[in-house]
């Protein structure tokens, strides 16, 4: 723990930065089950506002990678101060935003906000607690943060049945005064050490954030822009190959944005790729579940969010129990158990009709929230767990680029599935727009399951505690 940190800042920092988490699922929960009222009044498809989502994702997937270069130079307090200012005002503008293009326009600058918003809050808690503690600080960071999600449906919901869709954004200006204000008394204002600080590698930038937007618009262009195959193949073909020369210019620069070192640790390659592929198909399904019940169900607003409270309930639960189950099984056998149980749950939604029990629907959405959340604990946990103070910027931002753009590639394949299946009916009926949410279901699960493989290769007694005698020496818990 730092020295300038005492012991009431320790105490009051876990809860300042789960404000910064809860700002983001408040706004994510209520935004989804806002889609179709806001399609509605703003004249547009409610399968085609998947660029409100994507434009935010996209933003901070984008501009992370300077967080903890941002951080370093000018300080975690200033940054953080300034990430909660910024989404505020871009709530603000969100608000007052009357057609599709200018709201998308205000999701990008609620993403400037939010680029530097969790990933410096998240990395202030990697420098701030001994590894020892990570799982215990995190899990207690994203509880509070996951009150965003309890209420956010609900509330969503009801603000979008009984007044407008505009308040939805509003809301988040008075959480973000209080964060303002939190941040500038009790944040310790952590930065590089004296003389550490190295040049920002701003070639490294433009090549990997090229690549991000490249392959990003390319899977939208399968969706809502409905651009030509071949446009869509040669996007995604440049996409990959500013992937490829960013590697080659990290391979030979001696300060890139993300040191290709970082992969020597095993954990943490497992972890980013893990992450990678597991969140394309579990980061689709906040935009999915909202339409397939109010657009597939015919739900009302109020009721779509009331039914999934479910869901942020029962994780709130597995952030609690997540520890003692990653110290009993290992980081190994949890994650591939959950991994492929997460894919299987993802497909049964392909089940939901109309005459599914509302009781079975709320069971079915709670299981589901569990697993997802442990899903996210243990795979952010086993990829920062073993990185040096040294690499702890790096890693981190890289992590949370890996979490925006899985989701926001996540939205984008969902949503041209969805889009795809729909098309394949002139005039979709209801019970034809209901099937096409089941097969997206279907792939999505697929997609989801696939990232088990890649979990297989952790080591086996990774994040497990001992219970033998260990050898003389070594001591319980020198391998967390």
């Amino acid at each position: 723990m730092p020295a300038e940190m005492d012991a009431r800042t320790a105490r009051l920092l876990p809860w300042i930065v789960a404000i910064a988490f809860f700002m983001q699922m408040l706004d994510g929960t209520i935004l989804n089950t806002a889609l179709p009222a806001m399609a509605a009044s703003l004249n547009e498809s409610p399968l085609r506002m998947q660029s409100v989502v994507i434009a935010y994702l996209l933003t901070v997937a984008l501009l992370i990678p300077a967080s903890g270069w941002i951080a370093d130079r000018f300080g975690t307090r200033r940054v953080f101060f300034s990430a909660i200012l910024l989404f505020s005002l871009g709530s603000l503008f969100c608000a007052q935003a009357p057609t599709l293009t200018t709201l998308v326009l205000a999701r990008i600058v609620q993403g400037l906000g939010g680029a530097l918003m969790v990933p410096v809050g998240r990395l202030v808690i990697l420098r701030a607690y001994p590894r020892a503690r990570l799982v215990e600080v995190l899990s207690f960071v994203t509880l509070p943060g996951m009150v965003g999600p309890l209420v956010g449906p609900t509330l969503g919901g009801w603000l979008v049945e009984y007044a407008s869709w505009h308040w939805i954004f509003l809301i988040n200006i008075p959480v973000g005064i209080v964060g303002c204000a939190a941040t500038w008394k009790f944040m310790p204002d952590l930065r590089a050490a004296p003389g550490a600080m190295s040049r920002f590698d701003s070639m490294g930038f433009v090549f990997f954030g090229a690549a991000m937007v490249l392959i990003s618009v390319a899977l939208e262009g399968l969706g809502e822009l409905h651009l030509a195959h071949a446009r869509v193949m040669l996007l995604l073909m440049a996409g990959l190959a500013c992937l490829a020369a960013y590697w080659l210019h990290a391979a030979r620069n001696e300060h890139p944005i993300f040191r290709l070192q970082l992969f020597h640790t095993h954990t943490y390659a497992v972890g980013i790729l893990g992450n990678l592929f597991a969140r394309l198909g579990s980061g689709a399904m906040p935009f999915l579940m909202p339409l397939l019940l109010q657009v597939g169900l015919a739900y009302s607003p109020s009721k779509a969010g009331m039914t999934m409270i479910p869901v942020a309930a029962s994780a709130m639960f597995a952030k609690a129990i997540a520890k003692p189950l990653i110290e009993r099984l290992g980081y190994r056998l949890l994650l591939t158990g959950n991994t492929l149980l997460l894919g299987c749950l993802m497909i049964s939604f392909a089940t939901i009709s109309s005459d599914t029990a509302y009781p079975m629907l709320l069971l079915h959405l709670a299981i589901f929230g569990a697993v997802n959340s442990m899903q996210f604990t243990a795979m952010n946990t086993v990829t920062l767990i073993d990185l040096s103070d040294v690499d702890a910027s790096s890693g981190n931002s890289l992590l949370s680029v890996v979490m925006q753009l899985s989701v926001s590639l996540g939205v984008a394949a969902a949503a041209a599935l969805l889009a795809g299946f729909a098309n394949e009916y002139v005039h979709p009926t209801q019970p034809q727009l209901l099937q096409s949410f089941h097969y997206t279901f279907m792939c999505v699960g697929v997609m989801a399951m696939l990232a088990a493989g890649i979990f297989l290769q952790l080591p086996p007694t990774s994040g497990k505690v001992q219970t033998e005698v260990p050898p003389p020496g070594q001591q319980v818990g020198d391998h967390l």
